[in-house]
């Protein structure tokens, strides 16, 4: 394949990574609103049935509920994350690409001197 096919390839690449990170974008959202209203609900809930006040940040992380929806949203942030540093190496491989394209290019010309 050469450097410009390459180059094509990583382009589409590139477009469909930057379309998924939206969706990633959007769930991680979505985890992160259901943790938070999970979160205050059971806060509510413990405040309710009399826990101190002082307790319920201590306690509430460990009700099964909330610990699901915080490893939920934790997975969808490292998929965001993965996501983010798969298109940044994209980018890196491109700019290297067009740099060695541009060589070459250089190269041929003077060649034809």
């Amino acid at each position: 394949m050469d450097l410009y096919e390459e180059i094509q390839r990583l382009m589409l690449e590139l477009t469909a990574s930057i379309r998924k990170l939206r969706d990633n974008g959007a769930k991680l959202a979505e985890a992160e609103r259901d943790y938070k209203l999970t979160l205050r609900q059971e806060a509510l809930r413990l405040r309710a049935g009399e826990m101190p006040v002082t307790l319920i940040n201590n306690i509430i992380y460990g009700v099964p509920e909330v610990a699901e929806k915080r490893f939920k949203r934790d997975v969808e942030q490292a998929n965001y994350d993965a996501n983010k540093e798969h298109i940044n190496v994209t980018k890196l491989k491109l700019r290297l690409l067009e740099a060695q394209l541009s060589r070459e290019w250089t190269n041929a010309g003077n060649n034809g001197l």
